[in-house]
């Protein structure tokens, strides 16, 4: 298991509220206290046992430290005081400012009720949430895009007879074997464009077999780094019948992210592909689920993945080839200027 998506985050983005704030208003509706020994103050001792254990799951697994500048040691000082005046669910917000501290999209606090809350949302991915609209993207095709790979993909062929295909996540299962249907059904046209704005994530398998459709050789999987160290890897081969070699136009955005900027890291690799757009989210954590000693849980990454280059993805995301800004205004008067500039390098 790779990543998972932020469906959480990018929905308090959008209706533009505060997660701190939906906590201190609604933790009775979230994780409400189940017995007597709340009222008793035995939840003093169980929200320090919370915040010794999370503070101890973080400094033992978490990669960034470093790389962020963080001293994890001085977060347990500022913390742990809030942690023992804390009472009940009031917890909750000390684990949600604590892990804010690490600025990172991918970490999520679990109620015991298992509703997870994502605690931070990066700055490239909260400017393009809303510089994406699928509506715009239509008015480019004289024909309906039909739906495939389980209402993950929808495809057709632009009347400058470029084909384009949008993956809108990279979720598990068998959905994405019809990717091969949507390569044959654009096999005559110039080129592709591949639409992962607005992808958030999934999992790696699915990126895998998209990428190897592509591959005329062998492509070694962008490198796991545990505790600085570089994990055994392997080798993605081409698959399918036939191998797609014609020019391919991937278009990016800051909401691209996590398993979505493997996927574009991967396809950067490729001579045939350029990559378009803005740069990604900057995911690069691959993440463990733990639980807390009151039932909570944290997801916290535990290893990092890097580009190519060696560098994390994490924070840094993906750099397109070239960059085409876009914004809310632009999708206002009908331009998507990121989908024009592919249709223009692939006519």
């Amino acid at each position: 298991m790779i990543f998972e998506e932020v469906k959480i985050l990018r929905r308090a983005a959008l209706a533009g509220t505060s997660l701190l704030i939906f906590f201190v208003g609604c933790r009775d509706l979230i994780v409400a206290p189940s017995d007597q020994n709340y009222l008793d103050g035995e939840s003093n001792n169980i929200n320090v046992a919370d915040f010794e254990q999370a503070w101890d799951i973080a400094n033992s697994v978490y990669p960034f430290f470093q790389f962020k500048h963080i001293n994890w040691d001085s977060i347990h000082s500022v913390y742990g005081h809030l942690a023992e005046k804390a009472n009940g669910d009031e917890m909750f917000n000390v684990l949600f400012k604590m892990f804010t501290e690490l600025k990172d999209g991918h970490l999520e606090i679990i109620t015991k009720g298992g509703y997870a809350v994502t605690i931070y949302l990066p700055p490239r991915l909260k400017r393009d949430v809303s510089a994406f609209d699928p509506h715009v993207v239509r008015k480019y095709f004289t024909k309906e895009l039909k739906l495939a790979g389980d209402g993950n993909m929808d495809y057709e062929i632009l009347p400058e007879n470029i084909g384009y295909v949008r993956i809108s996540a990279f979720a598990t299962g068998d959905w994405v074997f019809d990717f091969d249907k949507i390569l044959d059904y654009v096999a005559g046209a110039k080129g592709l464009i591949i639409d992962v704005r607005q992808n958030s994530g999934g999992h790696g398998d699915p990126v895998n077999y998209v990428v190897s459709r592509f591959l005329s050789a062998s492509l070694t999987f962008p490198l796991e780094y545990y505790k600085g160290k570089p994990l055994p890897n392997f080798l993605v081969q081409p698959r399918g019948p036939y191998q797609y070699t014609k020019p391919v136009v991937v278009l990016i955005n800051g909401v691209s992210f996590s398993a979505t900027e493997l996927f574009a890291t991967m396809m950067s690799q490729l001579p045939n592909v350029t990559l378009v757009g803005d740069t990604t989210g900057g995911g690069g954590g691959n993440q463990g689920i733990y639980s807390l000693p009151s039932g909570r849980q944290i997801r916290i990454s535990n290893a990092d993945f890097r580009r190519y280059d060696n560098q994390p993805i994490e924070w840094n995301g993906v750099p397109p080839d070239i960059v085409v800004m876009q914004s809310a205004e632009d999708l206002k008067n009908g331009h998507d200027l990121q989908l024009e500039r592919a249709i223009a390098l692939l006519k």
